[in-house]
């Protein structure tokens, strides 16, 4: 059996705490509210990670169920969870029968552990010592900010432990600089040519009937404006390709969960671009602390002329730069987005991250020619696709 697969027992939060120490559990058996209080005390955020998400996502997403939780606790005599990563093995996330664990998945592209920011030090040494007793020989992190504060301190915790963090992969993605003015940040990003050719289509848009901009943050508002959204990314591109989010029951379950328990605690909003009464684009926001996700944003293509996408996220740009409790923006888009890059000028630093959890392991070894053999053959794969595509389109 794979490495943290093992049967799964209920047993209370406070029982938990007390006796499983630093160690991996069921991701649905985490105290709900220990990982509420860790998220208001992490020293980087993560919405992807908040509770009513992840959990939403592991009860039916499509491929990111059965997920587990390496858990750190603070000692003494009040014990509180100073540590969340979630995970899965290497069996369940590629196929191969390798003793990693891997970073659970929460739909986002962002994996980033939950550390608590009084002891982060000692949350980082807790969960690798969990993910050792859990059998595992290395971990796996996937999409995380290679250099915000929590790679920072995983990174000098292993050099005390002579482990050597081991780099996959890494590219740069949009994000926002949401402290300042936004319309100078529209002008500093797009120039004063392309901002007028967009207020040309704006106007021209608005032949079509007002143009207005929709904010919808509580739960009553965001459950309609949800259905809105999940209509507009199946008609375009996503639902042709079949990736759209209502096209599969448990992915539609999953976010009809999420935005409005997210919603009643301010960390979800949906946002929406009419022409008159009818949604040309919307999409999904996630908020933790100081920090925005873009998550998804689906269009009309009947207005493609109008850049409906580009107008929505224009907008959404002067929503978060007005927003004094947002300082930030993360797109979680994918390198060189071709509609967003450009408008969010800021870049953050994403990587696969491999790391040993005993010093000088050779099996550690094997396992990291293994994962670069694995990429090497899906780049090819994805050459090919590529190449395929575009020759259809000549």
């Amino acid at each position: 059996m794979p490495v943290c697969e093992r049967p799964r027992t209920e047993a209370s939060g406070s029982q938990r705490a007390s006796t499983l120490g630093n160690t991996l559990l069921p991701l649905s058996t985490v105290p709900l509210d220990e990982w509420r209080a860790l998220c208001s005390r992490m020293v980087e955020p993560n919405g992807y990670y908040l509770p009513d998400w992840h959990i939403a996502v592991n009860g039916s997403a499509r491929g990111r169920t059965g997920t587990s939780a390496l858990c750190a606790w603070s000692g003494g005599s009040t014990t509180r969870l100073i540590g969340l990563m979630p995970v899965t093995s290497m069996w369940r996330a590629y196929k191969l029968p390798l003793p990693v664990l891997v970073s659970g998945h929460p739909y986002g592209t962002l994996c980033t552990p939950l550390i608590d920011r009084d002891v982060i030090d000692t949350a980082i040494t807790g969960l690798l010592q969990a993910a050792r007793q859990a059998g595992a020989r290395a971990l796996l992190l996937r999409d995380v900010a290679l250099k915000g504060p929590v790679m920072q301190a995983i990174t000098a915790a292993s050099a005390r432990e002579s482990l050597a963090p081991r780099p996959l992969q890494s590219h740069l993605r949009a994000c926002l600089d949401a402290g300042g003015d936004g319309e100078a940040v529209l002008r500093e990003a797009l120039g004063p040519k392309k901002l007028k050719e967009l207020r040309r289509q704006h106007h021209r848009l608005a032949e079509h009937g007002p143009v207005s901009f929709e904010v919808a943050r509580t739960p009553q508002q965001v459950a309609p404006a949800l259905e809105n959204f999940l209509r507009l990314e199946a008609s375009g591109w996503k639902g042709r390709r079949g990736t759209a989010l209502i096209q599969h029951e448990g992915d539609a379950a999953f976010i009809r969960r999420a935005a409005p328990a997210l919603a009643a605690n301010s960390q979800c909003e949906i946002l929406t671009l009419r022409s008159g009464d009818t949604a040309i684009a919307a999409g999904v926001v996630l908020r933790h602390q100081n920090r925005a996700f873009f998550f998804k944003l689906g269009v009309d293509e009947r207005y493609a002329k109008y850049s409906p996408g580009v107008q929505l996220t224009i907008a959404i740009t002067r929503h978060l730069c007005a927003d004094p409790a947002i300082t930030s923006a993360d797109s979680t888009a994918g390198p060189d987005h071709p509609m967003i890059n450009p408008i969010w000028r800021g870049r953050l630093a994403i990587g696969d991250i491999l790391l040993p959890l005993r010093a000088r392991d050779p099996v550690v070894d094997l396992i990291h020619a293994t994962l670069l053999a694995r990429r090497s053959g899906l780049d090819l794969v994805r050459r090919g696709v590529h190449a395929l595509r575009s020759s259809r389109g000549r």
